[in-house]
């Protein structure tokens, strides 16, 4: 589970022990080819390919399922999510993906290859590609704007259910954001308890199908987030009130198990959102 930005060399290397010198495939909605020299140069694999699928239609082909169904490695690029869910999800290249993993099989993920990896997807609206510019005040302010399109049920990973996954945090100030991500989730019924995996840029977490886990990268770390207590305040038009939302943070080198949801090497605090405005418990009142 990469966070976007630059690609890091060991989690692609870690990914491709896994398939035990399988074919590596990666997963697009569009671009190129580009991953795969990069790929093939870093590990020894049988084949390393790009599977385009960028529209419903191609989504349907018998060929593309039995492609996804015969590799022993996938990797879904970044890009634009809502792509991936509208493109994706309920055809046979959603079934395909979780037959794959539901046999034990490694898959991985960067950017918006990350954010789809959860059972909560944050799924951007198609002509904001990433939506980039949602910040955080946005959703603080109204949790319930257009633009706040969670979805669920998309991909099933093991370990991964009552998680939602983002990435760019930190670089991009995503804490809010996910903050009225997670109080929605509770809000319209789905979890009483939601999780979150957020990544910085540069940073991967290497998870074990133990869900024993390990933080790399030179980025600012992996953040683990679960609600706590039901939002006092999560309404259309109305400034989010959301207490005790404990977070871990885990830096380069730490572990963390995310079936037991504990970690070492880390830092817990917790935060609060009262009418839109962020409280933290960390000393140095710092977010991150």
């Amino acid at each position: 589970m990469m966070g976007g930005g630059s690609d890091l060399d060991e989690a692609f290397r870690w990914l491709c022990g896994k398939a035990n010198g399988g074919d590596f495939l990666i997963l697009r909605a569009h671009g190129d080819a580009d991953y795969n020299p990069y790929v093939d140069g870093l590990c020894k694999a049988n084949s390393v390919a790009t599977l385009i699928i960028p529209s419903r239609k191609a989504a349907q082909a018998p060929r593309v399922a039995e492609i996804i169904g015969q590799a022993e490695a996938i990797f879904i690029a970044g890009g634009d999510q809502s792509r991936y869910v509208k493109f994706w999800k309920g055809t046979p290249v959603e079934d395909a993906i979780n037959a794959y993993v539901a046999a034990g099989k490694p898959i991985g993920g960067t950017s918006a290859g990350l954010a789809v990896l959860g059972q909560f997807v944050y799924g951007c609206l198609e002509d904001k590609p990433d939506d980039a510019d949602l910040t955080s005040g946005d959703v603080l302010a109204d949790p319930y704007i257009k633009r706040v399109t969670v979805v669920r049920e998309f991909l099933k990973v093991p370990g991964l259910e009552n998680i939602l996954t983002d990435s760019h945090f930190a670089k991009r100030d995503r804490m809010g954001r996910s903050l009225g991500f997670l109080a929605r989730i509770v809000a319209d019924g789905w979890s009483k308890t939601p999780r979150e995996i957020a990544l910085d840029e540069k940073s991967a977490l290497l998870v074990e199908a133990s869900g024993r886990a390990i933080v790399v990268g030179t980025g600012s770390g992996v953040y683990f987030l679960q609600v706590t207590d039901a939002p006092e305040v999560c309404k259309p038009g109305q400034p989010l009130t959301l207490r005790n939302v404990a977070v871990y943070r885990a830096p380069t080198g730490a572990r963390f198990d995310v079936r037991a949801w504990s970690g070492d090497g880390g830092e817990a605090y917790s935060i609060s959102v009262e009418s839109g405005k962020i409280r933290t418990s960390r000393a140095a009142s710092a977010v991150y």
